[in-house]
């Protein structure tokens, strides 16, 4: 075929390519394949040809968009973690602190009422409970509860329960934030009933060295599942300027993002508490002490807090001295804003 033919048979092809943004991937690869077979032709019969020149441009111009967009794809994913997040967690470090100052009365709630009313614990941790811990305490395998199942089995029954009410606590907030606060309320008075029963027994120092390997994290990642019910809630009740609509939809923009936020946590916690936590129980009851050093479990437990209050305290605040401000579609710094 002669190269005027070829060329007029193809022209207004390779110019819709060239100028007509392809409508979906499946197109973009059979323009990619279209190309290339045509480029291969025009190389093999006009090497030299401008036209084979053209071709090859436009065949690499849609390389580039595919690998570029594969490429912004993957930042974009890690850009989400390392600035977004942490950064719209800045928005709310108020609410995060009322919602910690709150958990934290409610646990001492449990602690007092503990203190004052023994039997008040059967009646928030049960009956059954209670005696099952007391008895394993006088046989000297307090943290029994924590062996009796196979580490994977409680792995993925733990993983799936935490983040089961963490999406509770979350969803609550449609309430208001009345059922957040409830259910913050009941875990706090649990968890305050759960550690004066191991501190009137004596084990208080160890509990906190076996239970809060995990519960560090844990605890921490319900207290903050709490603050994105409650910024659901706010974005119901404090409109501002926005309409309460569009306020409302904003909150829960916000909130399902702090919630997604603490699935890695949640796993992390349930890792540990089936793995770690587990493996110590056992020790104990064969040997009367946890197994592992001291310095071993305060490091995990001081290492857990320190990834909570660095992500969602210490980096979102690093972030904003930095300039960096948050747009519609991601965070850049005031520094590039021109290359935004």
């Amino acid at each position: 075929m002669r190269e005027a033919m070829f060329i007029k048979k193809n022209v207004d092809k390779w110019n819709q390519y060239q100028h007509e943004a392809a409508s979906d991937p499946d197109e973009t690869a059979e323009r990619f394949t279209t190309l290339i077979d045509d480029l291969s032709y025009a190389k093999t019969f006009y090497p030299r040809s401008k036209v084979t020149k053209w071709l090859n441009g436009l065949a690499a111009s849609i390389y580039q968009s595919v690998y570029q967009n594969k490429r912004e794809k993957y930042s974009r994913i890690f850009d989400f973690w390392k600035y977004e997040l942490p950064f719209l967690f800045k928005k709310y470090h108020r609410l995060f602190l009322f919602t910690t100052l709150a958990f934290s009365i409610f646990v001492l709630i449990g602690v007092l009422s503990s203190m004052r009313h023994p039997e008040f614990i059967k009646s928030v941790l049960g009956n059954d409970y209670v005696t099952m811990t007391e008895d394993n305490i006088a046989k000297g395998d307090p943290f029994g509860v924590y062996k009796d199942e196979s580490p994977f089995t409680m792995f993925v029954r733990i993983s799936f329960n935490n983040i089961r009410v963490a999406f509770l606590t979350f969803i609550s907030g449609f309430t208001l934030g009345f059922m957040t606060l409830q259910l913050l309320w009941s875990n706090g008075i649990m968890l305050g009933c759960f550690q004066y029963l191991f501190f009137a027994n004596g084990l208080g120092y160890k509990s906190i060295l076996v239970v809060w390997i995990h519960g560090t994290i844990e605890i921490s990642s319900i207290v903050i599942a709490g603050t994105a019910g409650l910024i659901l809630a706010s974005g119901l009740l404090f409109p501002g300027t926005y309409t309460r609509m569009e306020s409302f939809k904003r909150g829960m923009k916000d909130a399902t993002k702090v919630l997604i936020s603490l699935i890695p946590f949640f796993i992390i916690a349930a890792f540990l508490e089936s793995y770690i936590t587990h493996l110590m129980s056992q020790t104990y009851a064969r040997a009367g002490r946890a197994g592992m050093p001291v310095w071993a479990s305060l490091l995990i437990l001081l290492s857990s807090l320190s990834l909570i209050v660095w992500y969602f305290v210490i980096w979102p605040i690093v972030l904003n001295k930095r300039g960096f401000f948050l747009k519609k579609e991601g965070i850049v710094s005031r520094l590039n804003i021109n290359n935004g």
